[in-house]
């Protein structure tokens, strides 16, 4: 039998990119080809780093493949000549790997191929620091050529060697920058609060910075028709390494969708790279090619090693030996020696709050809704102004327009009001007691709570100061050409500022976070971490449009996913801002101000009212329920509490002048810096030092405490009329509450007598605000709560349609998959995948990001186990909202008869609950019954808890609470009687009076999960969906 001559394949590399440490396992290459020397067909020659840098190309080994790639110190040049010598078959061509080392030229041979990129401009120097006319530098945007890049936004070097690469974070986030770096050690990134402009020394490409969920995707192509992805965590959440016990970054295999495969292909084709690896960004229901860095394999994983050994077989025997049958045999011929999987450490997730279901039962999903964090007193002050200096900036900002308001937000616009102000502020303050005019005296005061409130906290951040000035009165002016031009004379200036998370907000938070990790999930903490890791959890976050709301979500979501560091990255990274679900009162402030003036109505009245539990027929049927029976008595009784609140305020009115006196004499920020608002968006723990010197915890100075409770004191009680106003109740609350928990070291007399009278009217007030019996509550829960009440309905339909297909796939297993992978792939092959605009657009789930674990190389013991998690995080409105539609869902008229979805206990409890303080929370998981047939309605049972929040006096004797100034969390309580069983379709039927249909949401809002499985099953199961069924929706 004649001997057939080996194919030579030439490894022409650096030593460092081959060779492999004996502690650890083999290097993918030496994996890969010992794989291909098993088949008997292939010699490998080694070239070594001796022959590569020394010696002459005509000395090298002769061979018929050639594996030649570009690292530190390699001589490509030199290997350019040697593949012109010998013309071996280049497994990656050689000419093409210089453009790797140009990010200009990476996205430019990106786009002649069509394949997506980010939105990027080039900013080119010649030199370092060079001016140039066509780069513009703002506090919030950099402007190139006329193309503005918001913040954040990603700066990253031309030259593709340099590592360094910022992401710049707005102000309405906290501002800053975050360095991104190869690993050292366990670091891949730091973030650095104090950088806000970007580097001027070099040539930078700038891009939108896109939002993945906090994933990176790297995608490793062997040859055009192969291609593997794993996913890992993004190094702009916190920087910190995930790794295994080997020392190895934690990454796992992610399915690719037809449209990322075929972008795959395109890479490898335009840069003539078969073994090529590339970053994709998935944002936003779309895929992005972010950076193609060229030979790359993936490390650790057998199977891949066996799949790239047989792709690189066919592709040598195809060039070099066609002759020779490159069909894969039935049994590979190298022993496999696959690691054993891990014990996933999870329990069966069947034992819920309300009792337990039996093993067979499956989380399948967790919403929460959730009131953000302890915060400051939300302040305002209004006055009206006439000096020129501040008309003019309204006129400068609203475009010159005499009649028009302007808003005062980023940073410029606020130095440039403060500027203004410290011009006008008198020096010395005129004795009280003089003949001065009052008006003069109180606009001066405000003038300085001005000035005071926008020196506060070392810089500016939009998310918790702003400004709005609008024209009142106007005159005629004269012009020199003769032109007559209407100019403002008076306008009205509105300040809004307070109402930030505090240290013990972001505690809260974060604590919170943790507990969910702990509780929520099963395995105790480590199983909410496994599921996350292994991409087998879908964790969205949303948030309102307000800072305290946002920071909070963050917080939560560092306690969650145990991450470290700052929160300004984790907030860009993590939580999407959606204002539309999570912000305002506009639909319902007809409704709210009706049941203001009947609560007015009932308090200042002798009217009485009967208690919680003074209805045998409905807990809480009548105006006003909740209130305390001797309401009227009690406002009597905080008539005369007014002189403590007057008390109150003269006692912050001595401290406020006492540290003015301070500051004239000598800087007291000499010895105590101020408050850092961006510093101290990380913090949970209080400042020390402002304590110890006696000054108000946190960012406010006593001038402005005083300001808080003088404007109480007025606003509270009008003396001339002899009237109170009750919607300053909670205000007086509000400040009662915190300068106990916050401010106790101030020792101010008489503010825990205050807070305890403010408190019982406060506890009938506020849950009355958002209607005065049941129908009304009702009626403005479902007004404020409708497109949030959508969008927990389409959560949880998306959760059922995606297990029914997880059910289904399981039953059919392996030869359908393939069957309808194939018929992706041919689908999407037909198409042009360069209109990456049309791709998944029908399936995408609000175009919610997603990484699906992929189970043919995932080393998981169970690849299905999948838990969608979707936060909302928003204010005290909208958890009052969305619980009075629970409770009182069923006395609309399209549902008489039908029992409520919260037990009779659970309503009684809620008529007691007093406040739904910060961080109270309402949960809804749901469970899968895998025993169940997939028609059953019992299949997929809702389990509904709540919590209080930090629902606790600051009066309570806690050590620990004083210390740290921090309300601890209530526990959750149960809604349903224990065994008692809600199903998903009963849930449905109840919400979806009062929920926005799933029709009116923006495109490509109530599509399913998707993406990788065929469109026929999701329209199949999109039938299903009760939304579809109404007339309005035909055609959708």
């Amino acid at each position: 039998m004649a001997v057939v001559e080996k194919i030579k394949i030439g490894v022409c590399v650096m030593e460092k990119k081959v060779k492999c440490d004996s502690e650890v396992f083999s290097a993918p290459m030496g994996q890969i080809f010992d794989r291909l020397q098993a088949f008997g067909e292939f010699e490998v020659i080694h070239f070594g780093d001796k022959v590569i840098l020394e010696e002459p190309i005509e000395s090298w080994p002769v061979c018929d493949c050639l594996i030649a790639f570009y690292s530190s110190g390699y001589p490509l040049e030199k290997a350019e000549a040697y593949a012109a010598l010998r013309k071996p078959f280049l497994v990656n061509e050689l000419e093409p790997q210089h453009l790797l080392h140009d990010r200009r030229k990476v996205y430019e041979r990106l786009e002649m191929f069509g394949i997506p990129v980010p939105r990027y401009a080039l900013v080119i120097r010649e030199v370092p620091y060079q001016q140039l006319d066509y780069f513009i530098e703002e506090e919030d945007f950099v402007e190139v050529r006329g193309m503005r890049f918001w913040k954040p936004f990603v700066e990253k070097p031309v030259d593709a060697d340099n590592h360094s690469i910022m992401i710049y974070y707005p102000s309405s986030a906290g501002g800053g920058m975050k360095e991104l770096f190869r690993k050292v050690g366990n670091r891949s990134s730091e973030f650095h609060p104090e950088v806000r402009r970007v580097r001027r020394e070099g040539s930078y490409i700038y891009e939108e910075f896109m939002p993945t969920g906090g994933t990176d995707v790297k995608v490793y192509t062997v040859g055009p028709e192969y291609a593997h992805a794993e996913a890992r965590k993004s190094p702009v959440v916190d920087g910190v390494v995930m790794r295994n016990p080997d020392g190895k970054e934690v990454r796992y295999p992610v399915l690719l969708s037809p449209a990322e495969k075929e972008m795959a292909r395109e890479v490898c084709i335009a840069f003539r790279q078969a073994v090529c690896g590339f970053d994709l960004l998935r944002s936003e229901g779309r895929s992005y090619v972010c950076d193609v860095n060229g030979w790359s394999f993936v490390k650790n994983s057998y199977k891949y090693y066996d799949d790239s050994a047989c792709v690189l077989r066919k592709m040598l025997l195809d060039a070099k030996a066609p002759h020779l049958s490159s069909a894969i045999p039935p049994t590979l011929p190298w022993k496999v020696n696959e690691l054993v999987q891990p014990s996933e450490a999870l329990t069966r997730q069947g034992s819920g709050i309300n009792g337990t279901f039996g093993q067979s039962e499956e989380l399948r999903c967790v919403i929460a809704v959730i009131r953000h964090g302890d915060r400051t007193p939300k302040q305002k002050v209004k006055l009206k102004v006439t000096e020129e200096k501040l008309l003019n900036l309204m006129l400068k900002y609203n475009g010159g327009r005499p009649r028009s308001e302007t808003k005062l937000k980023t940073a410029v616009q606020l130095q440039d009001l403060l500027d203004a102000t410290r011009m006008l502020v008198p020096r010395t303050r005129p004795d009280l007691e003089s003949d001065s005019e009052a008006e003069d005296v109180e606009h001066s005061e405000k003038l300085r709570q001005v000035k005071a409130v926008l020196e506060e906290g070392g810089h500016f951040s939009g998310i918790y100061r702003k400004v709005q000035l609008k024209p009142l009165k106007w005159d005629k002016v004269t012009k020199g050409n003769g032109e007559v031009e209407e100019r403002p004379v008076q306008a009205l200036m509105i300040l809004k500022y307070g109402g930030v998370l505090t240290h013990a907000g972001r505690k809260q938070a974060e604590e919170l976070g943790r507990y969910f990790r702990n509780k929520m999930y099963p395995g105790e903490g480590t199983g909410l971490l496994r599921l996350h890791s292994t991409y087998r959890h879908d964790l969205k976050i949303y948030s309102s449009d307000e800072g305290r709301v946002q920071m909070s979500a963050a917080a939560f979501a560092k306690g969650l996913l145990d991450l470290e560091g700052q929160l300004t990255p984790i907030l860009v990274s993590l939580v999407s801002k959606d204002s539309s679900m999570l912000d305002g009162l506009e639909n319902a402030s007809i409704e709210m101000d009706e049941a203001k003036a009947r609560l007015n109505e009932i308090i200042t009245s002798n009217a009485k009212t009967v208690d919680c539990n003074g209805s045998p027929e409905y807990p809480g049927t009548v105006d006003g329920a909740g209130l305390p029976s001797n309401a009227s008595e009690l406002l009597s009784n905080l008539c005369q509490q007014v002189k403590l609140t007057k008390k109150v305020t003269e006692q912050v009115r001595l401290l406020a002048k006492d540290e003015n006196e301070k500051l004239t004499e000598r800087n007291l920020y000499d010895i105590i810096p101020p408050y850092d608002q961006a510093k101290a968006l990380g913090k949970t723990n209080i400042d020390v030092d402002r304590i110890a010197a006696g000054l108000p915890c946190g960012s406010e100075g006593f001038l402005l405490m005083y300001a808080r409770w003088k404007k109480l004191e007025t606003d509270l009680y009008n003396e001339r009329k002899e009237r109170f106003d009750i919607t300053q109740i909670p205000d007086v609350y509000d400040s009662c509450k915190y300068d106990l928990l916050h401010n106790a070291h101030l020792n101010l007399e008489g503010l825990d007598e205050l807070f305890k009278v403010a408190q019982m009217l406060a506890d009938g007030v506020i849950p009355n605000e958002y209607g005065i019996n049941p129908k009304q509550k009702l009626k403005i829960g479902s007004k404020i709560a409708r497109r949030l009440l959508g969008k927990l309905l389409i959560d949880l339909r998306n959760t059922r349609e995606e297990a029914i297909s997880v059910a289904e796939l399981k039953n059919n297993q392996a030869q359908s998959l393939s069957v309808k992978i194939e018929k992706e792939d041919a689908e999407a092959k037909s198409k042009l995948f360069h209109k990456n605009d049309e791709i998944d657009q029908d399936d995408d789930d609000d175009k919610e990001t997603k990484y699906r674990l992929d189970p043919k190389y995932a080393n998981v013991k169970t690849p299905e186990r999948h838990v969608r998690t979707r936060l909302y995080f928003t204010s005290e409105s909208h958890i009052h909202s969305l619980m009075n539609v629970l409770r009182y869902c069923n006395l609309d008229e399209s549902l008489q008869g039908e029992e409520s979805l919260i037990s009779h206990n659970a309503l009684e409890r809620l008529c007691k609950t007093k406040e739904l303080d910060y961080m109270s929370h309402i949960v809804l998981r749901m469970f899968e019954n895998t025993e169940v047939a997939l028609e059953d309605p019992k299949r997929y049972r809702i389990e509904l808890t709540y919590s209080r929040g930090a629902d606790l006096s600051p009066l309570e004797k806690n050590t620990c609470l004083h210390q740290e100034h921090t309300l601890p969390i209530r526990g959750p309580e149960r809604l349903q009687e224990i065994g008692s069983y809600l199903t998903l379709e009963t849930m449905e039927k109840m919400i979806r009076p009062f929920a926005m249909p799933a029709e009116d949401f923006p495109p490509g809002t109530p599509a399913s999960f998707s993406g990788y499985f065929s469109k026929s099953m999701l329209e199949r199961l999109v039938n299903l969906w009760p939304f579809h069924k109404h007339p309005s929706s035909n055609g959708r």
